[in-house]
């Protein structure tokens, strides 16, 4: 009986040895699992680099390859057919002394008052006046409207907008000399694209009524993010429209504004749909731009290597202005959170 509750005692004493070993080797082994889940399959950076290939492959051949292509033809001596001559610096150093070059330079400055500042001046006020008022007089559906409104000219094509605005405009019987005509005031016909004082600033005004709905758009999405309260408040603290607009809508949308103007300003600068439909450039290269210089000096004077060398001498503008842009935004952006780089 002894050694039979001896034997049974130690063998409950094994048991249990047995049984705490067993928990103590169970737990270890969660230990180890829970450290080995912890540290889990790492999937290897190189396979994000699958996804990003079709992107970079579409890149180098739609723009890397042809720029570095016309930058090597830009400094040739060339006219289409037969074989370059290399030239060097001799077009860039003709286009530095080029006034028709540098008359087109200025016209795009005129494009980007017209493509740039004054859509985004327009969009900032009627975006807020149709988020802060319209919206809450009359209604969200009637705001939405309005927006889709003034968008409109952005979804047609930029050659039927410009065919529909050269009826309008049309020296004899365009609806414009007519609409003056018919409220007595004939004397203010002009021909409005033809007169080379009056040229640019026709298609000007075109260009804004074409830009000015992609700002208003951008603009109420950025409204959206804008916290009610503030204007609640500001409205209980007596301010008008003007200074909720000054003192709330502005601070808050300014990131927006940044990408509007660097997006507009760009697109000022390689305008040419516009100005290839409305006026060819004319009357006597009144509207001519850098974009439609190049393509007259490629295709109708064959001076394919100075063509080259305006389109290179215009990307590289551009290129500096957009990093230029991104950087005074990133620097706009880190002042406001007080980050010091």
């Amino acid at each position: 009986m002894t050694v039979t509750v001896e034997q049974g005692g130690r063998g409950s004493k094994g048991s249990r040895r047995s049984k705490g070993s067993k928990g103590g080797n169970s737990s270890g082994s969660r230990r180890a699992g829970a450290r080995h889940h912890g540290a889990g399959p790492r999937r290897p950076r190189d396979s994000y680099a699958l996804f990003l290939l079709p992107g970079v492959l579409a890149f180098l051949v739609v723009v890397v390859v042809p720029f570095l292509m016309n930058t090597g033809v830009s400094f040739t001596d060339w006219q289409g057919v037969g074989s370059p001559e290399w030239s060097g610096l001799a077009n860039y150093r003709e286009l530095m002394d080029d006034a028709a070059f540098w008359a087109s330079f200025r016209h795009s400055l005129f494009m980007v008052v017209a493509m740039a500042v004054l859509p985004t001046l327009l969009g900032l006020v009627l975006a807020a006046a149709l988020f802060d008022f319209v919206g809450k007089h009359f209604g969200s559906r009637t705001a939405a409207v309005l927006r889709a409104c003034f968008y409109l000219p952005q979804v047609l094509p930029i050659a039927v907008a410009g065919i529909v605005w050269s009826w309008i405009l049309a020296p004899d019987d365009g609806s414009l000399n007519e609409v003056l005509e018919a409220a007595g005031l004939g004397g203010l016909r002009q021909d409005w694209l033809g007169d080379p004082d009056l040229a640019l600033y026709s298609v000007m005004g075109v260009m804004v009524w074409v830009q000015l709905g992609f700002p208003l758009v951008v603009f109420m999405a950025g409204l959206q993010r804008v916290d009610p309260q503030l204007y609640e408040a500001a409205e209980l603290d007596g301010a008008g429209w003007w200074r909720r607009f000054w003192h709330v809508t502005l601070p808050r949308i300014r990131p927006e504004i940044y990408v509007v103007l660097l997006w507009c300003t760009i697109a000022a600068l390689k305008v040419f749909g516009a100005v290839y439909v409305l006026t060819k450039g004319g009357p006597g290269g009144a509207t001519d731009v850098p974009s439609y210089f190049s393509f007259t000096t490629f295709f109708e004077k064959t001076q394919v290597g100075y063509g080259a060398a305006i389109s290179t001498v215009l990307t590289v503008i551009v290129l500096v202005l957009a990093l230029a842009g991104l950087k005074l935004q990133a620097r706009a952006e880190d002042a406001e959170e007080g980050v010091v780089r």
